[in-house]
């Protein structure tokens, strides 16, 4: 017998432990630090000839890399935007783990059409388009990576090109956007239109928001004929919103592509007070939103959705003998990135039937008030300036003494809470994030504790 197969009894007899473990490990969450800025590292080591074994490895874990991981998961980490697990996401990953299915083909597993059930359900939930398709990813970036690879196929069509068998070649795209996301800019770069290519439209006064009078000229004045137009539903500083419906109005006028980056700003959606800003939405050629931010699903998770089913399959389609299938569901490789990928459905699936609208309706509405509760004692507090109203769940911010790097070091060493930089009108600041369904009032207590310590020091 290998050592395998005799690992397969060892990881029976661990099971109750390991479950003890992790059962441990959550419940610390609220009082474990929350980040690890010394940088740990693993003891230096090299690859063994013979192996461990399972028993010997999970020692070392616990020994050895257990204590250098952070509470990311926690209620106070509110650095970029980063969600929880809840407790039905997590049940559905583990199970996602020892199912081990392959979401490729079609016609021998339940696995592809619960990945389709549960874009049918996400549509549901932030009331798209029943007729929008697509795949779930990575992240946010896979899935703007989609939408630009459509957006790019679109844009070739218009000149007689299909730059997915072919290449750009002499296609003239050109690409606008206001405030667009890093990972806009990066998957520019990845798909050959260029980083440093995007037609910067200005914004509204004080707003990361799109001047849509700036791209209607930007527009007319356009001569090419491959035009993309990048908008945001959520900016990731101001959380501005970008005027859909009257950008998609100009898109139509001029036969542009109409990506919408709505990363987390599209559960604003389940906010009725400002599901307005979001008006347009179903309009858009392309969607892109994270699951392992609002949803609080496990890493990694995104969700790409369009109205043109067609372009996606040109993009992502390849045929080879190996590959047939004659089975009546689509096939999600042809709807996504990789041949070969995870089950991510299964967290979502789990998670959605067990919180339903309602459910997450009322995460994004608390944690909505929680950062607008953090920006009430920002403005009353004699040491910091709060540089923007929150208008949905980030708050931007800075220490009046100037010592803006200074005060976000010590908070981060601190323990209690894990902020990221940010920027604001040129002005550097302190930017907190609430996408937590563990977060509640005492954690945004203990956050404002946290901060007077901090400027203080």
């Amino acid at each position: 017998m290998g050592p395998m197969q005799q690992d397969q009894q060892t990881l029976f007899d661990l099971q109750g432990e390991i479950a003890a473990w992790s059962v441990e490990w959550l419940k610390q969450l609220d009082e474990r630090p929350v980040a690890r800025p010394d940088d740990p590292q693993p003891p230096a080591r090299s690859l063994p000839q013979d192996g461990l074994g399972l028993s010997a490895v999970w020692q070392a874990f616990v020994r050895d890399l257990a204590p250098g991981f952070n509470a990311s998961p926690g209620p106070r980490y509110l650095g970029f935007v980063t969600g929880g697990v809840t407790p039905a996401a997590l049940a559905g990953d583990w199970l996602t783990s020892v199912i081990d299915q392959n979401v490729a083909s079609t016609g021998n597993s339940i696995a592809t059409a619960v990945e389709l059930q549960v874009l049918d359900w996400l549509c549901q939930l932030l009331d798209l388009p029943s007729g929008l398709v697509g795949s779930l990813t990575t992240g946010a970036t896979a899935a703007n990576l989609l939408g630009m690879a459509c957006a790019r196929q679109y844009a070739g069509w218009r000149q007689g090109r299909d730059i997915a068998r072919d290449g750009i070649g002499g296609a003239a795209i050109r690409v606008f956007s206001a405030t667009p996301h890093a990972s806009s800019l990066k998957v520019l770069g990845l798909v050959g239109l260029g980083r440093g290519q995007v037609t910067e439209v200005p914004s509204l006064a004080d707003s990361e928001a799109m001047d849509t009078d700036a791209l209607r000229q930007l527009l007319v004045d356009c001569p090419v004929p491959g035009k993309i137009v990048i908008a945001s539903a959520g900016t990731v500083t101001g959380t501005d919103f970008d005027d859909l419906r009257a950008i998609a109005a100009l898109c139509r006028e001029h036969h542009a592509w109409l990506h919408v980056d709505g990363a987390f700003g599209l559960f604003s959606r389940l906010d009725a007070e400002r599901r307005a800003w979001t008006e347009g939405i179903e309009l858009a050629d392309s969607i892109t939103c994270d699951g392992h931010k609002w949803l609080n699903v496990p890493y990694d998770c995104g969700i790409f959705l369009t109205r043109h089913p067609d372009l996606l399959q040109q993009c992502c389609s390849v045929s080879a003998p190996y590959l047939a299938s004659d089975s009546a569901l689509p096939t999600l490789m042809d709807r996504g990135i990789e041949q070969s990928r995870r089950f991510r459905a299964l967290p979502l699936w789990f998670s959605l039937l067990a919180y339903g609208r309602d459910g997450f309706g009322r995460m994004v509405a608390d944690n909505c008030r929680q950062a607008a509760a953090l920006a009430d004692w920002l403005e009353a507090s004699a040491d910091f300036e709060l540089l923007k109203p929150p208008k949905l769940n980030v708050v931007i911010f800075r220490p009046k003494n100037g010592a803006t790097a200074a005060c976000l070091r010590r908070l981060n060493q601190g323990g209690e809470v894990f902020m990221t930089p940010g920027q604001w009108q040129g002005r550097d600041g302190i930017r907190a994030a609430f996408s937590n369904w563990r977060t509640d009032d005492a954690d945004v207590e203990r956050v404002c504790r946290a901060l007077a310590s901090a400027v203080g020091a």
